[in-house]
């Protein structure tokens, strides 16, 4: 680590702090739950500090998903069209991405069909951990749910109703990507104004929620001790499931997908990849920001993995903010996990949506500690189930973000890889964009 030159001792990393919270707050929980139960100290603890605390570190990310979804996604497209000039190359990277994400997201949906580790919590107990939450208004909203709605809500007849309606959410993200198209489509000084001005909005966003999670230790602590101090040792039994589930289905992405689709596709040794890429995997892990570990992906892109700047500067750059294996695969998973827990069925046209909404929602999750946690809240809201149930896995959330974001950077190169090998492409036939490359 590069502390040892500065004069001053660094602060602890913020996933050592969530660690230990998630630590304490466990701890402190089962404390309570063997000796004092039924105790008032802990019904109050439980009503007047960490139940509200909690709620307000949910609300402060949920505040921030309608402006993040749509800056997020209008910069992604609008990305795109400032590469225009290399042809194909844009569509490559789009359709790529949609493919290879798609598979991360059906091998999520794989394995929290065949592991079910939603089953495994009594819904009794969930049901008293979420008070707010109410199950049954949960399952006949999710019952009433019919694919035609959500098709035709899609386009929104009044954005703005739709920003303030958990169902018709999507209608954002349509409108996003129609401005960002128009965008591209119209480059004159005043659309330039205002991609500046979505940009300085996505700027806000990041920051803020970057100052927001800092709050997680103790929200997590907080989460935790509700969990533990009410169900005791069952919940983190519980969760334990959620968490293999995630782990493997990530894992199969990781060992198996991508080191195939760069064999196959993007013609490079596997075992020369992974050893290329594993300085930039480490940083994503310990940052759990893509947008952080950008710098050292197309460090490692161009000197390790020795990709043209062309290509690869393009397909990290977007595949930072819109190319996100892990967490597209990661927000299926907790969907359906949610939706097991509160005991509603999803069928296949229903799980089919998910997938659709994961695919859109990683090209729209922010490249930051987290940046997933808004996006499942509006899709928990589209298929019916209450968004509050994010708060089950908020605790073991930061090791598996670490986890998904490793993935992420690993698929953005992988991604550059076949992009790189199927394009063509050298730096020799294009000597000037790397300089125009350094102003995206």
């Amino acid at each position: 680590m590069p502390n040892a030159q500065a004069p001053r001792k660094p602060s602890m990393p913020l996933h050592i702090k969530v660690l230990l919270g998630f630590m304490l707050g466990t701890i402190v929980g089962l404390v309570a739950h063997a000796t004092a139960a039924d105790a008032a100290w802990v019904k109050t603890t439980i009503d007047y500090v960490t139940q509200p605390f909690g709620q307000i570190f949910l609300n402060l990310l949920f505040m921030l998903v309608v402006p993040l979804m749509f800056s997020a996604l209008v910069l992604g497209v609008a990305e795109l069209g400032d590469i225009a000039s290399l042809g194909r190359l844009g569509w490559k990277t789009l359709n790529y991405t949609a493919v290879v994400t798609a598979l991360a997201v059906g091998i999520g949906l794989l394995c929290v069909n065949l592991l079910q580790p939603g089953t495994h919590m009594d819904p009794a107990l969930v049901e008293q951990a979420m008070s707010n939450a109410k199950t049954g208004e949960i399952i006949s909203k999710g019952n009433e749910l019919r694919l035609m709605d959500l098709l035709v809500n899609i386009v929104p007849h009044n954005i703005v109703n739709a920003m303030g309606d958990d169902s018709k959410k999507l209608g954002i993200v349509f409108f996003a990507l129609m401005i960002g198209i128009g965008l591209v489509m119209k480059p004159t000084a005043g659309t330039t104004a205002f991609k500046n001005a979505v940009q300085g909005l996505f700027e806000v966003c990041m920051h803020l929620i970057g100052m927001f999670i800092k709050l997680a230790p103790f929200a997590v602590a907080a989460f935790m001790f509700n969990l533990t101090a009410r169900l005791g040792w069952d919940v983190i039994q519980s969760l334990m499931w959620f968490v293999v589930t995630v782990l493997l289905a990530l894992a199969i992405h990781g060992f198996v997908v991508l080191p195939l689709w760069v064999r196959l596709l993007g013609g490079m040794p596997v075992r020369t990849f992974f050893r290329g890429t594993q300085e930039a995997t480490l940083t994503a892990f310990a940052t759990a920001s893509s947008s952080a570990t950008l710098p050292v992906t197309l460090r490692v892109a161009e000197e390790n993995l020795k990709l043209p700047r062309k290509v690869s500067r393009f397909v990290l750059t977007v595949g930072a903010s819109a190319n996100h294996h892990g967490t597209a695969l990661f927000e299926g998973i907790t969907v359906l996990f949610l939706a097991q827990v509160y005991g509603l069925h999803l069928g296949m046209p229903q799980q089919l949506m998910v997938l659709l909404l994961c695919i859109l929602g990683g090209i729209g999750t922010a490249g930051i500690p987290s940046g997933s946690l808004p996006v499942i809240a509006m899709i928990c809201g589209i298929i019916g189930i209450k968004p509050e149930g994010i708060g089950i896995i908020l605790g073991v959330n930061t090791f598996l973000d670490m986890c998904r974001t490793s993935l992420n950077v690993t698929g953005d190169l992988a991604t550059a890889v076949v992009v790189s090998h199927r394009s063509g492409v050298t730096d020799d036939e294009v000597p000037e964009v790397p300089d125009n490359a350094g102003h995206h």
